[in-house]
């Protein structure tokens, strides 16, 4: 007889041996049972059994974590009971993390169905992991807690790691407290860290190994602080190296060997006397304890370069040296490795006209210089290489006397002048008044330009304070001289409006000489004034010579032309009236001798004369009245005379 135990763990054959899972609870169909040689169950003997039955199968609900054990491991899957109807098969693939699986493991899953189409349990670890990971990666951020990752391949900027089956981010930043070059050398190891940033929207984690370094060299950090010492000298190892210093390992804390301490004489990079991993021995200038810097130095170990100096070496001396650093006040030579003089820029030539030291020197030169100052104990030189050659001021009256002629070139402009150079060192002065004795310069820069050849002549030396007078005119002869017997008084010549101005124009003359006409004098006879580059005849008003002035007129020329005419017109009409006195004197004279007759004709011929000059007067009057208004008292003084002619005339008659 089969016992109640029996039946429930070894069914009949007639049930079928493998159970599907249902969403349901399985109810066993008893009726199908052959009851035949058999006892038949009552009601609640059938109720009673099924309850035991159901309680042998856990209650599994779906998108839900549960522990499992392996049943069997294949090539492929692994089959895991989680006290189900039915075992699930989870791909082997989803425990690489797991190399030492095997059979009677405790594994998480998840379950993703309870029943597919094939009415098979789907389970899947890795989905298990990846939600269980979440919240263990949150967990152990909140708690800073110390974690061990996979670390699975090289990405760009740094490496991938297996955290709880989650691929977190470790920046090669974060790898360790010294610049890592080669991050192979850490993909298949296994490491602690610490997560430092998660961003649950896009599901990235970043975790950090350096940060657990850093907590344990902060305490050696602490424990090395305490024994520094300034001038305590230890062995350090490059560690970084910048455009401004070296950074160096101390053996658990970091100094910074500034580029100034690397060596006495002048570098441009540190690299010219270190390098990466280069292990050298430096003194402790300086460290604050509280911001954990140390100030290290290298040249402080090696005695200082000047006081090596010869102690034989003086003011006066020649030295040789290589430019190492050009400014703009000058140029720095190194005369040996950490003792430096200064070239100004003054002391590069006998020129007295500062120029940049680029047009003397550059950078690396070999050069000899004589020393003008030193000061041992200040550290400081001054140097010249102008000193080298002759001054040349020194026969400078002997070469360049007053009155010689010489070339030169044009270097600098002044409002007052033009500074030229006669050879180096030697420079003058050419006055702006000194440039031209035909055209009025306002500026050097109408006349000339920078780098022009310039001919000059000597006109005062100064040799004391280092000066000389020049002249470029001087070169001819004053043509003011000729121009005196070529523009005299009244001449009239031929000119050319070229300038005008609020007061006049400038008129260009013959010769190449320049004029000047008020505005009153530039009235054609038409009325209208002249233009700009409008030719015409002018009179010479004023020359001065002493001045280099000539005043010149157009308008005076139709002026006196309408004078001249009216003057004519006066002495005809004045030439006439002489005449009718003449005839009436002379009837006069005859009045005695002639007949009652004869004086009736001679009195009518006195009426028609006496009429005929009453006429010619008024006639007069008008003609004047008319002139006068058409001169408008361009030329008064002559106006002034004329008008004052014609009322002595009219009271005469």
């Amino acid at each position: 007889m089969i016992t109640e135990a029996e039946e429930i763990t070894n069914p009949s054959p007639e049930i079928p041996e493998t159970v599907v899972a249902a969403p349901k609870p399985f109810i066993f169909n008893w009726d199908s049972v052959d009851t035949k040689g058999g006892e038949n169950y009552t009601a609640e003997e059938r109720s009673r059994l099924e309850q035991i039955y159901d309680n042998t199968l856990n209650s599994v609900v779906e998108h839900e974590i549960v522990e499992g054990t392996v049943v069997s491991i294949s090539s492929k899957d692994v089959l895991i009971n989680i006290g189900f109807k039915s075992d699930g098969l989870v791909p082997l693939t989803e425990f690489r993390h797991m190399p030492d699986l095997k059979i009677g493991d405790k594994v998480e899953v998840y379950v993703e169905t309870q029943e597919d189409k094939n009415g098979q349990l789907i389970l899947s670890h890795k989905q298990a992991r990846a939600l269980k990971s979440w919240d263990r990666v949150n967990a152990a951020l909140e708690k800073e807690e110390v974690i061990q990752g996979f670390v699975k391949c090289r990405t760009k900027g740094g490496l991938i790691v297996d955290v709880f089956g989650i691929e977190a981010f470790l920046p090669g930043s974060q790898i360790d407290v010294k610049p890592i070059r080669d991050y192979d050398q850490f993909v298949g190891k296994t490491m602690e860290f610490k997560v430092v940033k998660i961003n649950n929207e896009f599901k990235n984690v970043v975790v950090s190994h350096k940060i657990l370094i850093e907590e344990e060299l902060e305490q050696q950090k602490a424990e090395i602080m305490k024994k520094l010492e300034k001038g305590q000298v230890l062995e350090g190892t490059v560690k970084n190296i910048t455009s401004y210093g070296v950074f160096m390992d101390l053996g658990g804390v970091d100094g910074l060997l500034h580029i100034t301490d690397i060596s006495w004489g002048r570098i441009s990079h540190p690299e010219e006397v270190l390098k990466l991993d280069q292990k050298v021995n430096v003194v402790i200038l300086d460290f604050d304890d509280e911001k954990k810097r140390i100030a290290l130095g290298l040249k402080q170990l090696t005695p200082h370069p000047w006081s090596q100096l010869d102690e034989n070496l003086k003011v006066g001396d020649k030295v040789k040296g290589k430019v190492v650093v050009i400014a703009d006040y000058g140029a720095f030579v190194e005369i040996t490795q950490g003792v430096e003089g200064l070239i100004h820029v003054s002391e590069m030539s006998w020129s007295q006209h500062l120029r940049s030291p680029h047009e003397f020197l550059k950078v690396a030169d070999e050069i000899e210089a004589v020393i003008l100052t030193l000061d041992r104990e200040e550290r400081k030189m001054s140097l010249g290489i102008k000193q080298l050659k002759p001054d040349p001021w020194t026969n400078v009256a002997l070469k360049y006397p007053v009155g010689s002629k010489h070339k030169s070139t044009v270097k600098n402009f002044q409002n007052f002048g033009v500074f030229v150079e006669l050879e180096e060192g030697i420079d003058g002065l050419v006055h702006i008044s000194d440039l031209s004795w035909q055209k009025k310069i306002k500026h050097p820069s109408e006349f000339c330009k920078i780098g022009d050849p310039m001919e000059v002549v000597v006109l005062e030396v100064d040799a004391e304070n280092r000066r000389l007078s020049l002249g470029h005119k001087q070169l001819e002869d004053n043509p003011w001289e000729v121009f005196e017997t070529i523009f005299t008084l009244d001449s009239i010549h031929e000119g050319t409006l070229i300038k005008l101005t609020d007061k006049g124009a400038i008129i260009a003359l013959p010769y190449g000489i320049e004029g000047f006409a008020p505005a009153k004098h530039l009235v054609k006879e038409d009325g209208r004034t002249l233009k700009v580059d409008e030719k015409a005849e002018f009179k010479i008003l004023e020359f001065s010579k002493e001045n280099k002035r000539i005043l010149v007129s157009h308008s005076r020329l139709h002026e006196e032309k309408t004078m001249h005419a009216r003057n004519a017109e006066h002495s005809e009409k004045e030439r006439d009236r002489d005449e009718g006195a003449k005839a009436v004197k002379k009837i006069k004279e005859s009045q005695e001798k002639t007949t009652l007759g004869d004086l009736s004709v001679l009195s009518n011929l006195k009426n028609e004369m006496e009429s005929a000059e009453k006429k010619s007067r008024t006639k007069k009057a008008e003609e004047e009245a008319a002139v006068n208004g058409a001169v408008n008292g361009a030329v008064n003084d002559s106006a002034s005379e004329e008008v004052k002619a014609s009322e002595e005339e009219k009271k005469e008659e």
